[in-house]
Formats: C-alpha cells, sequence, structure tokens
C-alpha cells in the first residue's frame, strides 16, 4: 500500500488532522531499504483504539501504537508497523504545537530541550522544521498547508548563528580541562561546538537540522561550508584532547567566516 494510501485511511481515525511524509523519503535521499516516516497531526483527544484497529489492518508483523507522549515529551509517540515488507514509522504530532512552534521559529525562537535519544536535545523548531521538509499525504482542512512555513526566516537565522557565541565559550573551558586529562569533558564540549556549527552552517542554507543522525555529512551538500567539514569533524573525534580541541577551534572559524559573508540572506 502506498503512503498516500495509508495516509487517506489514517485521516478517517478520529483526532488526525493529516498525514506528512518525512524522513528521507521526503527529501528523495532514501535508499530501498529505507523506512516510511509517517507524521501524524492530530488534535487531543486522539482515538488510539481506532489507530490500534488500523495497524492490525496493515501490519504483517505485530504492532502496538502508544498513547500520546508515550515516547517522550518532544518525539510523542506513534507506532512501529511493517507494511508490504518494510519498515513504516508513524509519529504522533500535536497540530497546535507544531503551530506553535511554526510562530516560535517565525519569529526567531531557537532552543533545546531534553529528549532521550538525541544527545545534542530536542530542538524546539524540530516541528517548524518537519513540516517545512515533509510532503503532505493528507491534509483535509488545509491546517497543515496554512501552518506551513514559506521560509527559513532571518529572525530564526540570526538566533541560530548567534549560538556560535556558545561554541567560543565552551572551547574555552574545554582548553581548561586538557592538562587534567579529562577526556570526558573535552569530548562534551567538541560535540557540542560541532554540532552547533552544523545547525549554524543549515540556518545559513535556510534549512533545518531535525536530528544529529546523518547532520554532519549533510552539511557537504550545503551551498556553502568551510571546506571538508564532514571529514574534518569526524577526525575531532579520534584526536588526543590537545589537538581535537584545535581542530573544533578551525572549523568555528571557518564557520563563522561563511556565515557572516554578506549577512543574513532572508527566506530562502
Amino acid at each position: 500500500m502506498e503512503p498516500v494510501d495509508v495516509a487517506a485511511r489514517l485521516v478517517q481515525v478520529p483526532g488526525i488532522v493529516g498525514v506528512s511524509l518525512g524522513g528521507s523519503r521526503a527529501r528523495g535521499e532514501h535508499r530501498p531499504d529505507s523506512d516510511t516516516d509517517l507524521g501524524l497531526y492530530y488534535r487531543p483527544p486522539l482515538d488510539t483504539a481506532r489507530l490500534q484497529a488500523l495497524v492490525d489492518e496493515l501490519s504483517q508483523v505485530p504492532a502496538a501504537v502508544t498513547e500520546p507522549g508515550g515516547w517522550g515529551p518532544w518525539v510523542d509517540g506513534g507506532g512501529w508497523l511493517r507494511v508490504d515488507g518494510a519498515a513504516v514509522d508513524w509519529i504522533y504530532r500535536d497540530v497546535d504545537r507544531v503551530r506553535a512552534s511554526c510562530s516560535g521559529a517565525l519569529a526567531g525562537t531557537f532552543d533545546w530541550h531534553f529528549q532521550v535519544g538525541h544527545p545534542l536535545g530536542f530542538p524546539g523548531t524540530t516541528y517548524a522544521g518537519e513540516l517545512f521538509h515533509g510532503v503532505l499525504l493528507a491534509d483535509p482542512s488545509g491546517e497543515l498547508a496554512a501552518s506551513r512555513l514559506q521560509g527559513f526566516s532571518p529572525a530564526l537565522r540570526t538566533a541560530v548563528v548567534g549560538r556560535l557565541d556558545e561554541a567560543r565559550f565552551l572551547l574555552g573551558g574545554a582548553a581548561k580541562a586538557v592538562p587534567r586529562g579529562d577526556r570526558a569533558y573535552v569530548a562534551a564540549c567538541a560535540f557540542r561546538v560541532v554540532l552547533l556549527c552544523v545547525h549554524a552552517l543549515h540556518a545559513d542554507a535556510g534549512r533545518f537540522v531535525l536530528n544529529e543522525k546523518g547532520a554532519v555529512a549533510a552539511t557537504d551538500s550545503l551551498p556553502r561550508s568551510p571546506r571538508g567539514f564532514a571529514r574534518r569533524a569526524q577526525e575531532v573525534f579520534a584526536l588526543d584532547p590537545g589537538p581535537a580541541l584545535d581542530g573544533a577551534a578551525g572549523l568555528l572559524a571557518e564557520t563563522l567566516a561563511v556565515v557572516s559573508e554578506d549577512g543574513a540572506q532572508g527566506p530562502r
């Protein structure tokens, strides 16, 4: 069954407002064995009993859907199915929280929230980014299309790039830990510095970072980024603390140079 056909069934479930295709398939970067990620946009109360009945009908392996919030406050909930021999992930998104995320992104609000499975944190702009980069499969009321951002706001670019100040601060603190041999602290600081650079470079290109996985590699495909960024970033984590910080500092300096070119370029 094609994702659009599944989406047509899903919007018949009470509480479901619309369905979006996300992940690598939405970006056209998927492999034949890639999961199909479906965002289930809902407004409480969500009829999970009806959802479970649909799972029982469609999934070729036993699967269960959670109640909203079953996977944590930010990932929310959903279910893992197998349809026509392929993995299909249903992921809940509270449509009112999505609208708030879109409004915040437009205004330049940017921060992270704790969520298991996201070592840097779950960006508050993720819901806005998912809707922006996703493919709408079903939106009967037009609410998702109306909420969707038309571009990456200059205010959000400024906010994300501004977090590079934190990267500078982290490098200073990490340098003091090198003589003490505190490898764990240095590695943690280097990780955050690299990912702050990743977010800034994506923001400069008008793109949201939705997950840490694959984000470093994706930086090399941006219109502009430090030469060999992904390779050099990976090397940082294979080096001793001192050279690792030198490598992270070099990436930060070049990232600052890139995002300073022409200033904020506006929505794109």
